[in-house]
């Protein structure tokens, strides 16, 4: 299997728009395991064009409830499940995912009930196992450690940002969280740092298209990241690599690539991505850290 990260959804916010971006989700190939982390809209259809099959999805992380981060989780496993899985599936997230999973179970019951009898499928509910968690180590087997490290997100309480290491290999996860020094710490030597970002000109263009005023302004301002920041933290973290995602705006035909690049001038030097929905970078091997390649998947 190759080991590759998959940036399956980019967008920040749980709304779409014709031709845009799908809110957030990203796969993580490493050591043999298949881990998607966060189940934004449109992450089972991002998974098959990634070319994974859904029936060998593995792990399931979800870093925090806001919707645009769990909206699809039930309906990926179920996805999965019609597509051949017959494996455990292992969900870890922060309290409440639970309440989530048993909630779609329950508003699907019928549908997987007569799949049960009429196609002989093994039960769902067998196979998927929750896990619950709190700030810490979260998976140790095999050579894979998984950690989590409570972030602030206001008003959300439990999220989270991810760390995952295998083979000397260390990819971090921001989640959405706004500027949080102690990130930098705990992305300490990162191959990949995959952090939200936030593009200030964009801001105020955004909370206009949305209609939800200076509401929706206070909430991306306390509770996210500004791209520069983001450089800080990534420089202080000494990561080998910044992959920007849940970007606010994803979607601003004003704000290109060029102009993310350029709110992160001063705060960074190294290597930089913007992320985008289908982008898959190969992960280093041990012999060959901090060189990754870049593909393109069709959009």
């Amino acid at each position: 299997m190759s080991e590759r990260l998959v940036i399956l959804g980019s967008k920040g916010g749980p709304a779409i728009r014709p031709g845009g971006p799908s809110p957030t989700a990203s796969l993580l190939e490493i050591g043999g395991r298949r881990i998607v982390i966060d189940c934004g809209l449109g992450v089972s259809r991002g998974l098959v064009e990634a070319g994974m099959a859904l029936s060998a999805l593995d792990i399931v992380l979800i870093t925090h409830l806001h919707s645009d981060h769990v909206l699809e989780l039930g309906p990926l496993i179920h996805t999965a499940w019609t597509s051949g899985l017959k494996t455990p599936v292992e969900i870890r997230g922060p309290l409440g995912t639970r309440a989530v999973w048993d909630g779609f179970v329950a508003s699907l019951s019928y549908d997987i009930d007569l799949r049960i009898d009429d196609e002989g499928r093994p039960d769902i509910r067998d196979l998927v196992r929750i896990i619950e968690f709190e700030e810490g180590r979260l998976i140790e087997e095999d050579g894979l450690v998984v950690e989590a490290l409570r972030v602030d997100h206001p008003p959300v309480k439990e999220c989270f940002a991810i760390r995952i290491s295998h083979a000397g290999r260390v990819i971090v996860f921001s989640s959405d969280t706004t500027y949080f020094p102690a990130l930098a710490g705990f992305a300490r030597g990162a191959d990949i740092l995959v952090h939200e970002a936030m593009h200030p000109a964009g801001v105020d263009r955004l909370v206009a298209r949305t209609g939800n005023g200076e509401r929706l302004k206070a909430h991306l301002l306390a509770s996210h990241t500004m791209a520069g920041d983001v450089g800080r933290i990534a420089t202080s973290a000494g990561a080998g690599h910044l992959v920007l995602n849940h970007l606010v705006p994803a979607d601003d035909p004003e704000i290109g690539e060029s102009d993310w690049k350029a709110a992160l001038a001063e705060t960074w030097s190294g290597p930089l991505t913007i992320g985008h929905d289908g982008l898959s970078l190969a992960l280093p091997d041990i012999q060959h850290k901090g060189k990754l390649h870049e593909t393109r998947y069709p959009s």
